[in-house]
């Protein structure tokens, strides 16, 4: 099967549609409901042919047959049918989790990380790199190594399925290099330096890139929160926070990319003193907290999901960065009627629990007259959230329609 271009309000596939410099081609037709369709299966596990139909607006002939080609090439797979009332039992169909599978890196500022993800989100194997700052040369090594010693792990079967690698990873990495503890002008080896192109030279499968911020938006919005918020602000607390804007169900990167980038956001510190957000709500301010207290802050960055409780300095952290982190929301909301504003991290789930109460304390705390404050809820996607964005973008853009094109299609189905 071949999964082309997107066709946005592409109808039945028995219909003929122009495209720019294309003409009609159902074949291209055929590919954008096949593409629709796996997206709606991804947000809708369990659905039946019938309810395809109805959220689509495809014709029940052209629903079955798409599902019985997606189901022979191993993409979808069905559950135990269950019998209503009245009619034939209805089979509830699945994504086949083995059916693809989607290299991600995450690359930070103290750490990497390498996985590699199923077709449903779920990490199957991965590998972590710690550093005390990143070296393109070590990140090249680090990917390629870690590439091939992942695959060995993997069958003859498996490795046909890799669709390719998705690469997460902060902009203008030569920023802030004092507060990360570079050498003066190690940093500077990444100015120029095409990390896509370089991964892209070294390896046999397609390469993505993209914001490591925007990644974790995206995972929050396929495999988190998103069916249940359409519209979000997204924090980030990794060695510096980062965030997300999503819109009607769908990312929200702006003009140049950065809309939603957060991290430079005027707030007031504890002082009253008007500081950016990531100069308080990062975790390189924890572990400056740290070393002023004699403490070894290299736990941080072992493994996220492994932190200890430092007491007293991590306290004082998360008390600052909720103070700072209430302000920020605050001042998006009253930009952006959002639903919900989401935080998540480079940290155990407790430490995020304890954030986002924090959060809500200090946001009760503020004048929020003409105000309307949204959900403060935690992320579901975790610490991985970045690596698992960046494995997602080969999958979606080579199996899924645009976000933006699959809500709209949900909801002219349902409003009809």
């Amino acid at each position: 099967m071949t999964f082309s271009d997107n066709i946005p309000g592409a109808g039945d596939a028995s219909t003929l549609v122009t495209t720019t410099g294309g003409g009609a081609n159902q074949v291209r037709v055929r590919a954008y409901n096949e593409r629709l369709v796996l997206s709606l299966v991804r947000r809708n596990a369990g659905v039946s042919k019938a309810e395809i139909a109805r959220l689509t607006g495809l014709s029940a002939q052209t629903v079955s047959v798409i599902m019985r080609s997606l189901e022979k090439d191993g993409l979808l797979m069905r559950g135990e049918p269950t019998r209503g009332r009245v009619g034939q039992p209805s089979v509830p169909m699945r994504l086949n989790p083995d059916a693809v599978y989607s290299f991600g890196l995450k690359m930070g500022r103290r750490s990497a990380d390498l996985v590699l993800m199923d077709f449903v989100g779920e990490i199957r194997l991965n590998r972590h790199f710690t550093y005390p700052y990143p070296d393109p040369r070590r990140i090249i090594d680090f990917v390629t190594r870690g590439i091939a010693d992942l695959e060995a792990k993997l069958s003859t079967t498996q490795r046909a399925a890799i669709a390719g690698v998705g690469i997460s990873a902060p902009f203008e990495l030569w920023n802030w290099a004092p507060e990360v503890g570079a050498p003066a002008g190690a940093m500077d080896a990444w100015r120029g330096f095409d990390l896509q192109a370089e991964v892209a030279a070294r390896l046999p499968y397609p390469v993505y890139l993209q914001n490591d911020a925007t990644s974790a938006c995206g995972a929050e919005l396929v495999f988190g929160i998103g069916p249940r918020y359409p519209d979000f602000v997204y924090f980030y607390v990794g060695s510096f926070i980062g965030g997300g804007i999503v819109l009607n169900s769908a990312l929200f990167v702006g003009r140049t990319g950065t809309a939603g980038a957060i991290g430079p956001l005027p707030v007031r510190n504890k002082n009253g003193e008007t500081r950016q957000l990531l100069e308080i709500a990062s975790i390189f301010v924890l572990e400056r907290l740290l070393r002023d207290r004699g403490i070894d802050p290299q736990p941080l960055w072992y493994a996220a999901d492994q932190w200890i409780d430092f007491g007293e300095p991590l306290e004082i952290w998360i008390r600052d960065s909720a103070a700072a982190l209430a302000q920020a929301i605050v001042a998006a909301s009253s930009i952006i009627d959002f639903s919900a504003a989401v935080i998540d991290g480079g940290f155990p789930g407790w430490v995020r629990e304890r954030l986002v109460r924090a959060t809500v304390e200090e946001l009760n705390k503020l004048d929020l007259q003409g105000i309307v404050v949204p959900d403060i809820v935690e992320g579901q996607v975790g610490a991985q959230a970045r690596a698992i964005g960046g494995a997602s973008l080969p999958i979606f853009n080579r199996y899924h329609i645009d976000q933006t094109v699959l809500f709209k299609e949900i909801e002219n189905a349902e409003g009809a």
